[in-house]
């Protein structure tokens, strides 16, 4: 059920709320972020992992590591590392597992003088905003980036690299659809493990390592092997650099102008699934209306992209370097407004 933005605000207008963490870190942003707030991690697979037994979680990670494994990633080492810093199941399977809803706008701010990115994430999973961190990324090939993220997560669902451009992945329809969830979430996994190539999320950070402006950056997304489909929003520095890149294993499709934006159902005409989250259509109705402003009270954010199950808002401008964040629950905002501008030089 929909939370009205009002009542959301009303709700937590006397709470002393807090702030999101900005961790300054290497390339190594996943660790780095473990030992800096593992106390976070640890609460979110306290949640998480409730519905599976230990026996289960652990054939599971099992899997997911012998997946990693014959895909020869190059996270494997960085997530057994994880895996023992932790010291309970879970690592790897939700290193590459992911159930979420997305909606993203790209487009140019009100002055034509750069592109904006808007990105509102929804999870089912309690505590993920309350838990978020920022991970300020030096030391990478292309630059800087800084990323919204979890403690010892590897990959990359959202992201501003400054002087380059601002980018985020949805989650892509669910295939051949029977109506029953688990035997399509089975059928769909059994896809994704035969498949030796990274996951979006692993391909969306080596973008923010490797793309060194909005070409490569589409360039890479457009092109790049992956496990399973996806959607990414990005936005580049120029008001006219904005693109909706709409991916499977081996096509891509690209959106641009007033089309440039993503919820978790596919635009291009002929692909076919079933749509991720709740109200996908709507919410992407609704945020093509939304103008990319920077208002730190996030007054733009209402239902259906507004939901019980939303967990982060964002607006990021990579020109300019400034991106704002707040995290949400199911009663509404769980952090303060995390607002920083980064001039890094690139």
């Amino acid at each position: 059920m929909a939370v009205p933005t009002s009542l959301a605000r009303t709700r937590r207008q006397s709470d002393v709320l807090p702030v999101i963490p900005v961790i300054e870190t290497g390339p190594n942003f996943p660790l780095a972020t473990l030992r800096a707030c593992g106390e976070r991690t640890h609460a979110l697979l306290d949640v998480a992992t409730r519905r599976y037994p230990k026996r289960l979680l652990a054939g599971l990670d099992g899997v997911s590591r012998a997946w990693l494994v014959r895909a020869n990633s190059t996270h494997l080492s960085e997530i057994d590392a994880i895996a023992e810093a932790l010291g309970r199941p879970g690592a790897y399977f939700f290193s590459i597992n992911y159930e979420w809803g997305c909606t993203c706008r790209a487009a140019p701010s009100a002055d034509g003088g750069s592109a904006r990115l808007i990105r509102v994430l929804d999870w089912q999973t309690p505590g993920l905003g309350a838990n978020l961190v920022c991970a300020k990324v030096s030391g990478a090939p292309a630059g800087p980036f800084a990323v919204l993220t979890w403690p010892g997560y590897t990959g990359v669902l959202q992201v501003m690299a400054p002087g380059r451009f601002s980018a985020a992945l949805n989650q892509a329809p669910m295939r051949d659809p029977t109506g029953l969830f688990y035997v399509d979430w089975a059928v769909n996994r059994r896809r994704v493990w035969k498949m030796p190539f990274p996951t979006p999320a692993h391909l969306l950070r080596r973008v923010a390592e490797e793309a060194r402006d909005f070409a490569e950056a589409r360039h890479m997304l457009t092109n790049g092997l992956l496990s399973t489909p996806g959607i990414f929003t990005l936005a580049g520095l120029e008001a006219e650099e904005t693109v909706v890149i709409e991916r499977t294993e081996d096509d891509a499709r690209e959106h641009t102008g007033a089309d440039a934006t993503s919820a978790n159902h596919w635009n291009t005409s002929g692909w076919r699934g079933r749509p991720r989250g709740d109200t996908s259509f709507e919410r992407s109705r609704a945020i093509s209306d939304v103008a990319p402003t920077f208002d730190e009270g996030f007054a733009w954010l209402s239902s259906p992209v507004l939901n019980a199950k939303t967990r982060l808002a964002m607006v990021a401008d990579a020109k300019t370097g400034r991106l704002l964040a707040r995290g949400y629950e199911a009663d509404g905002p769980a952090t303060q407004s995390l607002d920083i501008e980064w001039h890094a030089a690139v």
